[in-house]
Formats: C-alpha cells, structure tokens, sequence
C-alpha cells in the first residue's frame, strides 16, 4: 500500500474514533460504516485507495487476522462457563450448524444448477460461521438474557474453528474434481493432513507455551508487557509449526488458543486487551479493504440468482436448521427467531472466501466469491440496522415473562400444559 492509502485509513480510524461514542447509540456499526467508507474511497467511489485484489497485501491482511481472530477468539471461550450453558450451544452446533451447510448445499445446487455437489457444499461451509461483531448491540445489551447472550457468543466464537477443517476438506474435493484424476486421492490425503496435523500442533504449542509462560510469570521472569507479546507469539508459532509438518496454520492457531484460554487462562488478560484494541483494528480495516476491494472486484459479477441465494442463506438456511436444532428446548418461539436471525455472515466468511478462492481465476471462484460478498455485504447492512432495535425489543419481551435472569430461564424452560 502506497502512502495515500495509509493517510486515509488513518484520517477514517481517527475520524471513526471521535464520535465513536455517540455512533455506540445508533444502528450505524462499525462494520457498517467501514464497508461505505470503502466503497467511497475505493473503485467505485472517489478511487483514492488503489490496492491489487491478486496482490500480496490483501493476502497477508486476510491471513493475519484470521490468525489473529481464530486464537483470540478460541481464547475467549471459558470451557466451564460454556458447559454451564451448554445445551443451547452444544444444539446449534452439533445440529444447528452441519444443518446449515446442508441446507446452503442444496440451495445452491438448485439456484446454481452448474454447481457441482463439492462446488455447493464448499459455499456453504464459507457462508455457515457467524459473526457476533455485526449484531454487538444483541450480545451487549444487558436486557437480553445471558443464557441467550452467551449462546450466541459461543455459537460465533467456535462456529468458525469448527467449520475451518469442513472449508479446507470441501476445497480438495473440489480441487480432487477438476484435476487429473491421479491427483484425487492426493488432494484427499493434503485434506486430512491439514485437519489432523494443524490441530495437533496447535495443542502442543498452546500447552507447552502457556506452561513456560505461566511459569516464568510466577517466578518473576518476565514484564507484564512481554508476557502478553509472548502470549500472540504463541499463536504465530502454532501457524508456523503447522505449516512446517504440512497441517493448516489457521487450525492450530485456534486449537492454541482454545488451549491457551482454559489451561493457562491466568496468562490471557493481554490477549483479550489487544483482542479489544488492535484486534478490533484488524476487523474494521478488513471490512474497509472489503468495501474497497472485494466488492468492487465482485460486483460486475453479482447477478439475479446470487442476490437471492444470499437472501436464502441469511433467511431459510439459517433459520430453519436453528429451529430444528431447538427442538425439544421448551424455548418460546420469539426466542427461536431472535437466535435464527442473529447468525450474521462477516468476517469469517470474508476470510476463508479469500484463503480458498483468492488466487484462483476461473469462473467457479470469480461465481463462488460474488456470492460470498454478496452475502457478506446484505448481512453487514441488514443485522447491523437490526440489531439494537430486535435487543430491545426482545429484552422487553423477556422482561415481561419474569423479573429476574432465573425467572426468565424458567419461563423459556417451562413446558406448556392444556387447560382441563
């Protein structure tokens, strides 16, 4: 990036940062206002950020922060906190989200009848993670119940670890598919190897660093200041080491920061204040980047049968698996709408659309990251106006069932008997 760029994104950081506070109280989000603030200044607007899509700095942008993102984000995740809400959360994962890249599978084999089975299952998984950020009025607002608010926090902070390994296996089998067929079981085996060494990795470097570090904290060895630096080392070391054994980086940096938060979580207050501040960076300059190069690259593209396969995606594929995964919950169905609808697609999906289909030219990838973007840029717009007014709404809602957190709880979990 050439130095006209650099001033404008410091002048719309700085701009952004002055009334940051008053914009907290309005439906304009960050992610909002970042992705207008690209397409304003990028191709499609006054054209003074000019950065090659092919080139090296969108890449290197992308892969840092999902480094940065999966471990920080795995880091959050209290393993115990978790288990004590567990049922809502273990539901829409474990049935909630292999529902949703079926469905996104089967609607894009019928929206996109040129689609192959792999081709329609690999746009689902990049369009399944969620991403909390663009509803933050939902997951902030004390009126919304905890057991609601930690669901869906859980839900956006492993949904994207998890669906990773189903992204990186489907892009073999696509790969697989359209080279010789020699090179098939290659790919399959790649695959595997990504997803079974790339955790390993990450579990041994998050263990044995945490523990190194925890003890030379305790011993008085370190600063506080190199005690959280050694803590994000930890993350580029688990990426390093992956890639080096040929597993995936990007899985080892979550399964080290999974580690890293509940064996060794007393080392972490570092991380979860950089998470707030320079990480918080990396997001809102990946939304820019998005309005200021992806959508532009993309938009010549978009046609029709894209624009409603992202309307399925944010509606029916997501909302209708999340209610049969709460099958059985006792939860009342404005609750079963609230946690359908709040399943935002942004940062994750813009990420892992860049890490499979950034250096490919064909027609499938150009066809594959339209309708990513596309996705992406409804969900930013929509979620984001929706988000503070439906947190309102819903948290008076539940405020009316009963006058407590507990008494909610019981009100959701009560089951409905007949009048006799």
């Amino acid at each position: 990036m050439e130095a006209p760029t650099f001033l404008i994104l410091a002048l719309v950081l700085l701009g952004f940062g002055l009334v940051s506070a008053r914009l907290s109280r309005t439906v304009l989000t960050a992610p909002i206002l970042f992705v207008v603030f690209g397409l304003l200044l990028g191709p499609l607007g006054v054209g003074v950020v000019q950065i090659d899509f092919a080139g090296n700095t969108l890449k290197i942008i992308a892969e840092f922060t999902l480094v940065l993102v999966l471990y920080t984000d795995a880091a959050r995740i209290n393993v115990r906190t978790l288990w004590r809400y567990h049922s809502l959360p273990t539901r829409m994962l474990v049935v909630g989200l292999p529902l949703t890249i079926l469905a996104g599978t089967i609607a894009g084999m019928v929206v996109f009848p040129e689609l192959l089975f792999f081709e329609a299952a690999l746009l689902a998984a990049i369009l399944a993670p969620t991403d909390a950020a663009l509803g933050q009025a939902v997951v902030t607002n004390g009126n919304v119940p905890v057991r609601i608010r930690q669901t869906l926090n859980a839900e956006s902070g492993l949904n994207d670890g998890i669906a990773l390994p189903v992204v990186l296996l489907f892009a073999s089998f696509v790969l697989a598919t359209e080279g010789p067929a020699q090179d098939a079981a290659g790919w399959i085996e790649f695959g595997l190897l990504q997803v079974t060494l790339g955790p390993l990795a990450g579990l041994l470097i998050g263990y044995i660093g945490g523990h190194l570090i925890d003890k030379a904290s305790t011993a008085g060895w370190m600063t506080p200041a190199f005690q959280g630096l050694s803590t994000l080392a930890i993350a580029l070391a688990a990426f390093s080491l992956a890639e080096l054994v040929e597993g995936n980086g990007f899985l080892a940096a979550f399964i080290a920061g999974l580690t890293m938060g509940n064996v060794h979580r007393g080392v972490c207050d570092y991380l979860f204040d950089f998470a707030e501040s320079e990480g918080q960076l990396l997001t809102v300059l990946t939304f820019f980047l998005f309005g200021a190069v992806i959508v532009p690259e993309v938009i010549g593209h978009v046609t029709p049968m894209i624009l409603l396969y992202a309307i399925l995606s944010l509606t029916i594929v997501r909302m209708v698996p999340v209610a049969i995964s709460l099958i059985g919950s006792r939860l009342q169905f404005p609750t079963w709408i609230f946690l359908g609808w709040f399943g935002p697609r942004g940062l994750a999906s813009i990420l892992f659309a860049l890490l499979v289909l950034g250096e490919q030219s064909s027609q499938l990838a150009s066809e594959l990251m339209s309708t990513v973007a596309a996705t992406v840029l409804l969900s930013v717009l929509l979620h984001g106006i929706t988000a503070a007014p439906a947190a309102r709404w819903y948290g008076r809602l539940t405020q009316r069932m009963g006058d407590s957190e507990e008494a909610e709880a019981v009100q959701e979990m009560r089951p409905r008997f007949r009048a006799d």
